[in-house]
């Protein structure tokens, strides 16, 4: 019989909805209950393309024998991350605290109170490699909440200091310069691999912000952009990424980029995509462009929903395995491509041994080996073989936030490459999201499956979809899609900012109350909610001359001066901001018809860039072209080679 999860629109919860766990959704209902039966929480976190969240359930939460002591001893909350990344933040916080690690699936154990008072990530239905068993984890909690009160407040105690800190009033840390954006990227540089690309070790993660900003300081100081580039193009020719069918998977294993760990995330594309789009700007490196516009033909192919949004993720496994979908064999290659085999298995790196479990997983191993040609016939041949498997699962859920970050790439890649039909995705993505996920008070929502739009959105949301709707009014010159960015800005300082402690937080005024007012500021898979106010905040305020929220953007980078410095990898999308702060936008104003300028503005790689319409004069009413930097502008002119003149010197 399925549980309550039945009812929700998460795919994750879906999944645990015939689980014999009598699982709650976080809900007052679930911590009613507790409080009245006093007993302990067990909160389950996790998302639909986790593949450790897949062999915990299997192991443990399919079991009966461990749903019963589950059932007796707790009150069970599965909650999906994506959905609520407020939930997640504040207790994976204390998981790390308390283990210095963290991860999914996340186990915490809570009192009725949502205090944390035990946790971990995953653990195995039997004592192994120096883990406790799930029963074992279960019935020792349980015991000591009942019988060691005293114990588990003392621990809370600690964790409720851990989160004062949040709340703390921010302070400005340092002076915003050009030595800061200097000492920042020295420490990046520090870690580069000059190897294989990316930064240190393994796994390896495609860092993309922390690898935009590395392009950005390049361009500014006229140096190559080796970082930003080789590190792109190691990872285009890995197993990371998907050969065949386009798109990055999350991350290697190992630090050659081979390995990946194969679930597909919304995010991590889009910031890719738009990486790959300023690639190509500042290079003309045609590998790159080919590898970025398969990455958004995959999205379009099968990660677009009928309505213009797009899905969340795909799972890393299919036919009972991790990476099923995506290895090949040596035997497989030979009798589908028959005399193309030898070659093609050359160039991809594929072997009678194999690179993966005794199959192989495709990679460029000799980059020019083979021809185009070759490799594009049989690239359609392994394509249609490979559509014949089980295919990974998809979560269809449409997140506001990572909508935002694909709307945004994609408008630029219409823009850069004069694609029609990333021009027509683009907008159907915007009336998407505008329809949808923003109501008219400019607040947006955060999650949109089977129909039905849930969750009020947190300030990731707002501040990706204004940007994304700011990449839709640069493309399109529309300025609806700027005044519905205004909108949402203005949205985002009556709901977010909190004036007593000078900082935005992560959930708005009017939110459920949890036991902390979540604010992380740090960028990791994704942007932080800070991050991207600050850099809509400053593009907003170059487009429309508000120098309140200039200010307002100043003083957040202000009280993060000294950890961009410190911590500078962890702030990879603020660093952009910093950046745009301290050297300055170049704003290209066009009037009359945009269209007679549109093909120098794409093939030029202009950081901070600020496009606009309507606020200069046409010179004897011809199509003309202002270089901004501020109030200050360079003469205005009405030829395009004049223009490609002015901005190469820029």
């Amino acid at each position: 019989m399925a549980n309550r999860l039945s009812q929700e629109t998460s795919p994750y919860l879906r999944q645990h909805a015939d689980n014999p766990v009598d699982w709650y959704a976080w809900s007052p209902e679930a911590f009613e209950r507790a409080r009245r039966e006093d007993k302990p929480i067990l909160l389950s976190v996790g998302y639909a393309a986790c593949h450790w969240c897949h062999v915990m359930a299997h192991e443990s939460f399919e079991d009966p024998a461990t749903a019963a002591i589950m059932n007796e001893r707790f009150v069970n909350i599965k909650v999906d991350r994506e959905e609520r990344p407020d939930v997640d933040g504040i207790y994976m916080q204390a998981v790390q605290a308390m283990t210095g690690q963290g991860g999914w699936p996340m186990t915490m154990f809570l009192t009725p109170g949502g205090e944390p008072f035990y946790g971990g990530t995953y653990f195995p239905p039997r004592d192994r490699h120096g883990l406790p068993s799930f029963t074992r984890v279960l019935q020792s909690v349980a015991e000591a909440y009942h019988t060691r009160r005293g114990d588990l407040e003392q621990t809370t105690r600690r964790i409720r200091a851990l989160y004062d800190a949040v709340g703390a009033t921010a302070e400005a840390t340092g002076e915003l310069t050009a030595a800061t954006l200097d000492r920042a990227y020295q420490s990046i540089e520090s870690r580069y691999d000059t190897r294989n690309g990316g930064f240190e070790g393994a796994p390896k993660f495609p860092m993309a912000m922390v690898l935009d900003f590395a392009l950005r300081y390049a361009h500014r100081n006229r140096q190559p952009p080796t970082i930003a580039l080789e590190s792109f193009r190691h990872m285009a020719r890995g197993g990371i990424y998907d050969q065949l069918g386009g798109g990055f998977h999350r991350y290697a294993v190992d630090a050659i980029w081979l390995v990946p760990h194969f679930e597909k995330m919304l995010y991590d594309n889009a910031l890719l995509a738009r990486l790959g789009v300023h690639l190509w700007q500042a290079t003309g490196d045609t590998e790159i462009r080919a590898v970025t516009e398969r990455t958004l033909d995959w999205v379009a192919r099968e990660m677009t929903d009928p309505s213009g949004g797009f899905y969340a993720s795909l799972d890393a496994d299919s036919a009972g395995g991790e990476g099923t979908f995506y290895i090949w064999t040596a035997e497989e290659i030979d009798s589908l491509l028959g005399s193309d085999a030898a070659a093609v298995k050359s160039y991809y790196g594929v072997t009678a041994d194999g690179n993966f479990e005794g199959s192989n997983i495709l990679h460029v191993a000799r980059p020019g080996s083979t021809s185009p040609a070759t490799i594009v016939r049989a690239r359609e041949k392994l394509l249609a073989h490979r559509a014949s498997r089980e295919r990974p699962a998809r979560d269809e859920k449409i997140l506001a936030s990572w909508n935002g970050l694909m709307l945004r790439a994609i408008a630029d890649a219409a823009r850069v490459f004069g694609r029609a039909d990333y021009h027509a995705q683009a907008l159907a993505s915007g009336e998407f999201l505008a329809r949808t996920m923003v109501r008219p008070d400019g607040r947006v929502m955060r999650s949109h499956a089977f129909g039905v739009t849930k969750i009020d959105g947190f300030l990731e949301d707002h501040a990706a979809v204004a940007l994304g709707f700011i990449g839709l009014y640069e493309l399109t010159f529309d300025t609806r899609w700027l005044t519905l960015a205004r909108s949402i800005a203005k949205a985002i300082d009556a709901q977010f900012w909190d004036a007593p402690h000078r900082m935005f937080f992560d959930t708005a005024k009017d939110a459920d109350a949890l036991i902390v007012r979540p604010r992380d500021v740090t960028d990791n898979a994704v942007p932080s909610g800070t991050s991207l106010t600050t850099v809509l905040y400053l593009h907003l305020a170059e487009l429309t001359g508000d120098e309140a929220l200039r200010q307002r953007a100043e003083w957040v980078l202000s009280t993060l001066a000294e950890p961009l410095v410190t911590h500078a990898p962890a702030f990879g999308f603020l660093l952009g901001a910093a950046d745009t702060a301290v050297r300055g936008a170049l704003q290209v104003a066009l009037a009359g018809d945009p269209a007679v300028f549109a093909d120098v503005v794409a093939a030029t790689y202009i950081p901070s860039l600020v496009l606009a319409v309507g606020n200069r004069e046409a010179i004897d009413g011809r199509p003309t072209a202002y270089v901004c930097r501020g109030p200050v502008c360079d003469r205005p002119v009405t030829d395009p080679k004049d223009l490609r003149d002015q901005l190469s010197h820029a």
